[in-house]
């Protein structure tokens, strides 16, 4: 059933004439004619009766009128359902402790007004992520993907780049430098529980190993994040790698130190993802915000060689 012969109809019934309806419609009355024509075709029952002072209902129309309201009601609630800025924007940050769901917290501190929703989809790898954005699952995404991996239809903004730092024990070789190279971890065991094969984190530490000649694994069960900060805390030689942003609690007697790196400094290069001519208010707020909050980048990062500089 066309959509617009419906609202015509409504529209005549309402006004009591073809002309006053294409008034209000802005179309001519000869489209308001043809409309109401193809309608009565279409349920094959005549609804409306011309008179000399205009039209008026059959009983056909009588009956059909209330549901064609009803009708026009549902589509207004389904076009307002989805309308830009109707509904919360929905953001996957991967983990609700690392830098991207932070910086989203940030920017919902400094704008309380803003109605989004921050979500996890850690099972997913970036293509993955990729796909749920193209399919409107979520409205944006913070992933490591190169530029050649990014799909017709969505855009990519690299806004918030996450420099890495050593987190180890009291008991650590390292852990009261206060800040090492990434070539003085060679040699050191370097455990991150949870890497996950086919991962865009997964290929970020594999380049980040071997530029440097380092032993990262994921060897193990992994059993959370206050389970590692444990072995840490028990451990002369174990070390974790985490971002500057990313938020992590341990109890005071751990005494834990987080070792910034440089020469260079390797930072995470999380991309926002989105659709292409996303116009949802909330998502041009989260844009500029990253834009202007971001952290200067330093002078020697390094990223690996696929993340496009």
């Amino acid at each position: 059933m066309d959509v617009e012969a419906l609202r015509t109809f409504v529209a005549v019934a309402e006004t009591g004439q073809f002309q006053a309806a294409a008034d209000k419609l802005g179309v001519s009355q000869q489209a308001v004619s043809k409309r109401i024509a193809a309608l009565e075709r279409h349920i094959e029952v005549t609804l409306l009766v011309r008179t000399s002072r205009g039209s008026r209902l059959s009983l056909d129309g009588q009956v059909f009128l209330p549901h064609a309201r009803k009708v026009l009601a549902a589509i207004e609630q389904a076009e307002q359902a989805v309308r830009p800025g109707s509904r919360p924007l929905r953001v996957d940050v991967l983990n609700r402790r690392i830098s991207p769901a932070q910086a989203v917290y940030r920017f919902y501190r400094s704008h309380p007004e803003t109605d989004l929703d921050a979500v996890t989809l850690s099972k997913e790898n970036a293509a993955q992520a990729v796909q749920a954005v193209l399919e409107g699952t979520v409205d944006a995404s913070f992933r490591a993907l190169p530029a050649d991996q990014v799909p017709a239809g969505i855009s990519a903004e690299r806004l918030l780049d996450a420099p890495l730092e050593l987190l180890v024990g009291p008991g650590h070789p390292l852990a009261d430098a206060p800040w090492v190279r990434p070539a003085d971890l060679a040699g050191h065991r370097i455990w991150i529980p949870g890497i996950r094969p086919g991962t865009e984190w997964e290929a970020f530490y594999q380049a980040l190993s071997r530029d440097f000649g380092l032993s990262i694994d994921a060897l193990g069960p992994n059993f959370g994040d206050e389970a590692l900060m444990d072995a840490l805390a028990d451990s002369a030689s174990l070390a974790t790698l985490v971002s500057s942003g990313d938020r992590y609690l341990w109890p005071q007697t751990h005494d834990l130190r987080r070792i910034p790196l440089h020469d260079p400094t390797p930072v995470y290069p999380h991309v926002l993802l989105f659709r292409s001519g996303d116009q949802h208010p909330v998502l041009t707020a989260l844009r500029d915000h990253l834009h202007t909050a971001r952290p200067r980048t330093p002078q020697d990062v390094w990223v690996p060689d696929w993340v496009d500089r």
